[in-house]
């Protein structure tokens, strides 16, 4: 009987009645065939996992704003900017086209309903307004940008404008803006921006109620997705890129130059398939957990904690097990005041057999003041007190 099956599937194999189940590397093989370029990559690594000319110079369009959202984050974490800090808008900012939420020159509104307008909506005045706030003109704020991507290692990457619109010498790649995505989602509260749906501004306002609605429909329409940014201008053809998560695997993927809306939501659609089946993330630590306490000499405080400074797993295929990992810290054993929350202290090595799969930086989790000579005192003489 099994050997009457067996004839039956292999005759239909060869008529082309019945498939065979398509391979790793064949569904790879289909993934952005209709994009310029496009990449795919797990959040906490890093590692590639489908790539397609992704360090070919391209306009992003919208997705610049993907830096322009980093920006805005690094300011809140740092303390420097607050959620419910009111911007007041320029008449510059007021003037820019494209998406926008009709912004009038002199408004106010939080940066808050500032950062919703720009996941959301891609409101290119609430970008420049945002822009005007932290740096004081738009200028000096892509100055930021692109000393951020230098940070960042990125170098095909520059900037000229913080929403995108069309401009001489305006480009990035899908690497790129891979790498800066990656750098943003750090932040996890982007993704309750990135992730909404539909919602309103100025909602106390029958006059100036303002409804937004994602122009990223996969929040709504793939489980998982809850960012980051689409981009179109007729140079940049459709882009997007899209994170999702599930199963504590976070993906990050680009696609530029699609040809339509459709084909760009169905080939990214098709690269989280490909990279949720075919891949699985172990995750080690979140962001900000605290793995040591380290000495500092001459501060106002004795010693500080030594946190993650993002989430770290590691990505393996399918059904691979990690038993045989080991982690190895590396501290600055010399630490002096002052040092500032977020410094960089050390580095968090992950290895297998002698072989390292990850890196990452640890930083300081508190700041540590310069101690005043009178404290510097005490402590000396309670050191003598102690002998």
């Amino acid at each position: 009987m099994r050997k009457v099956l067996s004839s039956i599937l292999s005759v239909c194999l060869v008529l082309g009645l019945l498939a065979p189940m398509a391979s790793a590397e064949e569904q790879q093989a289909k993934l952005a065939e209709k994009a310029s370029s496009a990449i795919v990559i797990e959040r906490d690594t890093g590692e590639v996992i489908f790539d397609k000319n992704s360090h070919e110079k391209l306009p992003p369009a919208s997705m610049t704003k993907i830096m322009t959202m980093l920006l805005i984050m690094e300011a809140i974490d740092k303390e420097s900017l607050a959620y419910d800090d009111m911007v007041r808008t320029s008449e510059y900012a007021a003037s820019m086209g494209g998406s926008q939420i009709f912004l009038e020159p002199g408004e106010e509104m939080s940066v808050e309903d500032m950062l919703k307008a720009i996941a959301v909506a891609s409101a290119n005045d609430a970008s420049v307004a945002m822009a005007e706030h932290i740096a004081g003109t738009e200028e000096e704020f892509v100055v930021m940008m692109n000393e951020k991507a230098k940070e960042l290692g990125l170098e095909n990457t520059n900037f000229i404008n913080t929403n995108g619109l069309p401009a001489d010498n305006h480009y990035t790649t899908a690497y790129d803006l891979a790498m800066i995505s990656k750098e943003l989602l750090k932040y996890d509260d982007i993704t309750k921006f990135t992730g909404i749906y539909e919602d309103y501004l100025r909602a106390d306002s029958e006059e100036d109620k303002f409804w937004l609605v994602n122009t990223n429909k996969l929040v709504k329409f793939y489980p998982g997705v809850d960012g980051l940014k689409t981009g179109y201008t007729r140079e940049a053809m459709y882009c997007l890129t899209a994170t999702a998560e599930k199963n504590d695997m976070r993906v990050i993927t680009v696609i530029m130059g699609a040809p339509s809306p459709k084909e760009r939501n169905a080939q990214i659609t098709s690269m989280l398939d490909y990279a949720f089946s075919q891949y699985q993330a172990h995750k080690l630590y979140d962001r900000d957990f605290v793995l040591a306490d380290v000495d500092v000499s001459k501060g106002d405080k004795d010693h500080i904690p030594v946190v993650t400074s993002e989430s770290v797993s590691i990505l393996t295929k399918k059904g691979v097990k990690i038993d045989d990992v080991t982690e190895r810290l590396e501290i600055d054993a010399n630490l002096r005041a002052p040092v500032k929350k977020g410094d960089v202290i050390g580095t968090l090595f992950i290895e297998k057999e002698g072989e390292i799969l990850s890196e990452t930086p640890l930083v300081a989790g508190d700041d540590v003041l310069e101690a005043s000579w009178w404290k510097l005192f005490k402590r000396t003489l309670a050191k003598f007190g102690a002998a």
